[in-house]
This record gives C-alpha cells, structure tokens and sequence, in this order.
C-alpha cells in the first residue's frame, strides 16, 4: 500500500463518471475517490426515461439501480465501491495551480474545497431552448434530467392533458411522441427542417414519417416554433413560423443540447471548435492531470477524422471506463473515436443507423454509391417482418461507409454488424461473404446485411443500375418519357398499385411480351416489384435482349413513401 493514497476526484454522477470512478476503484483499492453530482440521483439510465414515461415499468428506480436491483445512491456508493459520493453538490470552480474543486452543497449553501491529483470532468450537456416569446410559461418541459421524467411520468398518471407538442423531430422527439401517445395524449411533433430523424436520408425518414401519421399522431416539418401561448402564465398553445396556431398543455423541447464546458472553460482548458471540451485518445484535456468526458467533450469521426459531439449515454460509458485505466495507469488505454451509430423504437418501427448518411458522405467528400433494399428479417414461414435498409460505400475501394436500417423487423443485430464492418474498414466485398449465424427463427439463408452488400456489388460492378423512389416520383411528377414496368403478379397489382403510369408484366411473362416493351431500346426503362427482387431479374432479361437504358427502383414498392393506389 503507497504511504500518500492517489486522490481522485470525478464532477458528474451520471454515466462517465461514475464509470470512471468504478473503473478506477477496481484497479486501485486503496485510492480516495470521490464523487460531486448536482442532482440529487446518480448513475441514472437516462436512455430509460421515455419508457418510464410510457408506463412500459412503473418503479422508477429501476432507472438508477444496479442488474441485481440495489439502488446507486451514496450509501451504495460507499459499502459497494468505496467511493464517496457527494450528491445535491455543485462544483464551483477548479484551481489547477492548487489542484482543488470548491463545491457548494446546495441544500445548505456550505462550500468546501477538495484536493486532488486527478480530476475527471464528466459535466455533460444542458438542453438547447428555441429563443422565442412564452419560454417560461408553465407546462414546458424537456425530458433531460430524472427530474423531467418524474414531471412528465406524472402528467400522464394524472390524465388531464389531451394535447400536446414535441419541439425537435430526433430520437428523443420521437420516444417522447410515442411515450405520451400511450398516455392517451394527442401529440404533434414539429420540426424545424424538411425531413424527420437528421441522420436518415430522406427516402427513408419519410417511412418513418408514414408509420408514425398511422399511429395518429401528427409531425409537421419545415415548421419551427416562433412562440408559445399561454394564459395565466400557463401554456395553451404554440405558434408557428408559418403563423398556425396549435392548442396544447404540454410542449417538450428535445431540440439538441449545449455542452456544459463553463467549469473547464473558467479553469483555462482548451474548447474545441465544435464547442466541446478538447481532449486527446486517452481523455486527456490540455491539463494531463484533467480528464473529461462524456456529453461535454469532442471525440474523432472514424470515417472523416473530424472532430465533432456525440451525446450518447453508451459513448459515455466507454470513455469513463478508459479514464478509469488511465486514473490509475496512465497512458494504459485510449478511447480512438467513434463512427456514430444509433438505435431507437419508434411505435413499431426500429430505427437504426451507424457511420455516415449519404448526405453526410457526399459532405465529406467522397464519391459514393448507394444500395436501398426491402426484405424480411427472417423468413415468411416464422412470421418474418419487414425492413428497409440504405447501404452507403466509397466507390473506388468498395468500403462501407454507413447504414441505416428501418421496419418493424430486427434491425438491432444487422446495425451492429454494419457498424462493426465500418469500424473493421472491411468493404462490400467483405460483407458480400460474410459468414454470419443462419436458422430460421434468426435470419434468411443471406442475411438481409449480406443482401444488402449483394445489390451494391452488383452496382459497383456495372451488374445493375438502380434508382431510388424519390427519383422515380420525380421522373413522374415532370413528365419524363420512362417507360415504369411492374414486374409483380396481376393479384398483387389489383391489390395495391403505385398509379404512376406503370405497365403490368409479370417476372415470368416478360420473355414471350417483349412486344410490349418500347421499340426504342435507348428509352430509360425503370422496372420494380414488391420489393425489386423480380425487378432485378426482369432488368437482366432486358439487358440480354438489348434495351441500354435499364433501371431498377430500389427497395420497391416496400421503399415507397408517397401515397399508393389501392
């Protein structure tokens, strides 16, 4: 045991630091560790509070417990991990000369100072408001803190509220939607841009879109809030940048967070240019004594090697753990970056996406090409369901870029293999072969991931030449002379058709109907199915029989977003 014990001190209880800190501790028995939290909670599951809020559970300490049920307050803290908690307790100000923290705990407004040869910021973000009139009328909230879950929670068990608004159409705009939805409330969610769920391309977040105006409730988009009404001091509605007027009780704001850098900014620590707290691959801010993390740092794109923020609870949880290493043994582990993968339930849809968007990879400069496929999790016999998937690849080298990955299907296992191609660097090809797990209840026989590598090798290769929906409706909606041609069955078509001038050959009728087919094989013909599997193998005949200008939609009809005749 060392004569002077190695004093750590970690300002932030909810995800980073107290990895950190625990990490930390199992490394070093005999360090003092101590933990500063503002609230009054700590460790809390914050990716939880929608559901908590949707009444899926109804105790909310299941929210800060541990998986044996043991709840993480200070007592915890100190018999389980020996580590000094110090909760409803602000940190004021760091002295680096000194190495101290002054805190103030804000029940009784005494402070103190804290020593330390370490110190770990893991402050986090604050929530972004729209700066508009009416910001501090009763009945807005955000849903950031386990404060805000329990006020949100309550509003639904007290069932008073009919009507109600979500400012910001992302993953926790749409959670909150869903959330208060189960409740009963009628919700409206408004976004400020033209498309829904920023890191979706718009093809697929206008699915997205579709599914969630089936579930009854509405989104409007290209729309921001230009005030809040109220009466009383209480909210009554909300008013559009367009001037309509809503009526509501209830608006919660999940437009994006700030990072909360004032303490390390007041303390003489470099900013980056993203707005976040600068540190290196071991978590080392311009102080090697000072460590940071979490919602309030910048962290390296994978892909690009741009700085940028990523406020999420996981990537929190994986710099606390190499902080904890490097408490202890410096320079022992490092934190490379991140490729930006996400995951959320929205009504029955997963929504998934890991590595760049195609309007993200166009941003960054590289020449791109895209594979949009429609298809079953696993197969019809097992009660398959369907997802829709966008795969993104550099087109030189064949390397997968991103994916993004929607439907009421399992998305979650083909997210994670993407994302870990794309943190492998591995290329179509490599996914082309990939041998992953197969059995019915599962996975086809070809994976949808594996599929979906298929179709970019094939248009990588020349083998194929796709068109997304949204180019086919603009091919309709100007009058183009494309000749569209239905590959699907005349009971299908009866069924469901998209009534945009289409011609109806079934697959196994083209060969002997090729009369039927424009006499000028210069002509741009655009062929689909379902989901453009028949598509594809109709444009091969084509091709064997001379036609040049061959197209499939990709995804088919399963990938359409605009209205259908039926």
């Amino acid at each position: 045991m060392p004569s002077q014990p190695l004093k750590i001190l970690v300002i932030g209880g909810s995800a980073a630091g107290p990895k950190a800190a625990a990490k930390a501790r199992r490394m070093d028995e005999h360090a003092s560790i101590t933990l500063i939290q503002k609230e009054a909670d700590l460790s809390m599951a914050s990716c939880g509070y929608p559901y908590y809020i949707g009444g899926f559970f109804d105790d909310r300490n299941q929210l800060i417990c541990t998986p044996a049920g043991i709840v993480r307050d200070p007592d915890f803290f100190e018999k389980a991990k020996r580590i000094e908690a110090l909760v409803q307790t602000e940190a004021l100000s760091i002295d680096r000369d000194a190495k101290t923290v002054t805190c103030r705990h804000l029940p009784s407004g005494e402070t103190k100072t804290l020593p330390y040869d370490r110190l770990v910021i893991a402050t986090g973000a604050s929530p972004l408001y729209p700066p508009v009139p009416g910001s501090d009328l009763e009945g807005i909230r955000t849903l950031h803190s386990l404060g805000d879950a329990d006020a949100l929670r309550a509003v639904r068990d007290a069932g008073k509220v009919t009507k109600a608004v979500v400012v910001g159409g992302g993953l926790i705009g749409f959670e909150v939607c869903e959330a208060l939805h189960l409740a009963g409330i009628q919700t409206t969610v408004i976004e400020k841009t033209a498309s829904i769920l920023p890191f979706l391309d718009p093809d697929l977040a206008k699915l997205v879109e579709n599914h969630v105006r089936s579930k009854e409730a509405d989104i409007i988009t290209h729309n921001g809030v230009a005030a809040f009404l109220g009466e009383n001091g209480k909210l009554s509605g909300v008013k559009l940048d367009n001037g309509t007027e809503l009526p509501c009780e209830l608006a919660v704001i999940a437009v994006g967070v700030r990072p909360n850098i004032e303490l390390a900014r007041e303390a003489g620590l470099t900013i980056g240019a993203k707005g976040g707290i600068a540190v290196n691959d071991q978590m080392q801010t311009s102080d090697p004594d000072i460590y940071a993390a979490g919602d309030c740092v910048e962290c390296r794109s994978l892909i690009t090697g741009e700085m940028l923020r990523a406020p999420f609870g996981d990537i929190a949880n994986l710099q606390g753990r190499v902080i904890g290493r490097n408490l202890i043994e410096p320079g022992s582990a490092s934190f490379p970056g991140i490729i930006h993968t996400g995951i959320c339930k929205i009504f029955d849809f997963t929504v998934g996406f890991t590595g760049l968007s195609e309007a993200a990879a166009r941003a960054a400069g590289f020449d791109i090409e895209t594979a949009t496929v429609s298809g079953l999790d696993i197969p019809g016999y097992m009660q398959g369901k369907l997802l829709i998937s966008k795969m993104i690849a550099d087109r030189k080298s064949g390397r997968v870029l991103g994916f993004q990955c929607i439907g009421p299907g399992d998305g979650s296992k083909r997210i994670a293999t993407v994302a870990m191609a794309i943190r492998g660097n591995l290329t179509v090809d490599d996914l082309s072969n990939a041998d992953l797990p197969y059995a019915p209840p599962y996975s086809l026989a070809l994976d949808h991931v594996i599929v979906s590598a298929h179709v970019l090798e094939n248009k990588l290769l020349g083998h194929m030449k796709g068109v997304s929906v949204t180019e086919v409706k603009q091919r309709v909606d100007s009058g183009s002379n494309c000749f569209i041609l239905d590959t699907r069955s005349p009971q299908e078509f009866e069924e469901m058709r998209l009534g945009i001038g289409e011609t109806l050959i079934p697959l196994g009728a083209i060969r002997g109907r090729l009369d039927e087919l424009p006499a000028d094989k210069d002509r741009e013909i655009i062929l689909y199915c379902k989901i453009s599997l028949r598509g594809y193998e109709g444009a091969a005949i084509l091709q064997a029989h001379g036609w040049t200008q061959v197209k499939v939609m990709e995804g088919g009809i399963m990938a359409w977003p605009y209205p259908r005749e039926k």
